[in-house]
């Protein structure tokens, strides 16, 4: 009995200080509803009581429908508080469902092992939004255009990629309903914050491009508007689409033609050799700016793309082997004429073997 009695004290003892050294952990943040094909953080706060209790690992129900959108959260700490956010995506209402439903949490501790009841967040209509006839499709928390490029895509159209940055932001689903063809391409995705290179095929008349998206901060449709002026396009983007000479070229060789023309003045001015020497020096860099490109042998059937990325969207096949000029090169990319007007990107395994 005395055993017994030992027992019983010894764990009426431990088990309040096991139960007060334990993390104490549960969701701080998620939103109460959500729209169709939004991106959302759900945030789970440990809460240490005591310093000898860690969360190990949390983990959500594989066998879930919903899984968030990458496996590891995003940690930030705050004194002894600690906040995992997880980002979730909702799926259209075409799919029949109403509501997403997060999963089980599966927490792992030092001291325990426990889990977090799912949780279910209506989803609302993108259409009771009222979206006006530019919305692109993209709810963000917020959105900004870092740069944009026009060049030519073919004889009667221009091609406008646009650099965009976000936060918390469905950019896979981007489009331009009134544009020829439009699509994103490099996106890029850490936790809230995407990015990727918005491509809209345009008419050549068309001398402005604009498109909305929803912000889910301030509960209000954003109208973004560019010009669509090919002269922009020398000093907009790094993806190097513009054809062949752009205004910093043609400055460049204005430049030189200048200092040319005036070295052999001061020359036949003064007769002074050093400004013969000077004038020779600018005409030889002179020539240098219209020395040909090199020319490359494509392959019959090769593929081109609109930008030189491996999800690029294929704009056309080469219908014919033909040699063409070498406008540019990135990566394992080409940048050629297919012919007037019509610019674009093959990968180096079409270039034809010598």
């Amino acid at each position: 009995m005395g055993d017994l009695r030992s027992i019983i004290l010894f764990w009426a003892v431990l088990f309040p200080a096991l139960l007060w050294s334990q993390t104490e952990i549960g969701y701080s943040y998620a939103p109460k509803k959500v729209y169709e094909n939004q991106v959302f953080p759900v945030t789970v706060i440990s809460a240490a009581v005591e310093n000898n209790d860690t969360v190990h690992s949390l983990r959500f129900d594989t066998s879930s429908a919903h899984k968030p959108l990458f496996d590891a959260p995003l940690v930030v700490k705050n004194g002894n508080d600690v906040f995992y956010t997880f980002y979730f995506k909702t799926p259209s209402l075409k799919n029949g469902k109403t509501y997403i439903q997060i999963p089980r949490l599966f927490i792992r501790t030092n001291l325990s092992q426990n889990s977090l009841d799912p949780m279910s967040i209506p989803i609302r209509s993108l259409d009771s939004l009222h979206p006006p006839k530019d919305f692109s499709g993209v709810l963000a928390a917020s959105l900004r255009i870092k740069n944009y490029q026009v060049s030519n895509y073919d004889t009667k159209n221009h091609l406008v990629t646009i650099s965009l940055e976000a936060n918390e932001a469905n950019l896979e689903d981007i489009k331009a309903p009134e544009a020829i063809q439009s699509g994103i391409e490099d996106l890029l995705r850490e936790h809230a914050k995407a990015s990727g290179d918005f491509y809209v095929v345009l008419p050549r008349a068309q001398k402005e491009f604009g498109f909305s998206y929803y912000d889910t901060v301030k509960r209000r449709f954003i109208p973004l508007h560019i010009k669509v002026e090919l002269a922009n396009a020398s000093v907009t983007t790094q993806s190097d689409l513009n054809p062949k000479v752009d205004a910093f070229k043609r400055l460049k060789r204005y430049s030189m033609i200048a200092l040319s023309l005036f070295f052999m003045l001061m020359f036949f001015w003064k007769r002074d050799i050093f400004y013969l020497v000077l004038g020779v020096v600018s005409l030889i860099t002179l020539m240098t700016f219209y020395i040909p490109h090199k020319k490359i042998c494509v392959k019959q059937g090769a593929p081109l793309y609109i930008l030189p990325t491996q999800t690029s969207t294929v704009s056309t096949h080469v219908a014919d082997r033909f040699t063409t000029m070498l406008l540019g090169e990135r990566g394992e990319f080409k940048k050629i004429e297919l012919k007037q007007g019509v610019i674009g990107w093959i990968k180096d395994e079409e270039i034809c073997k010598q």
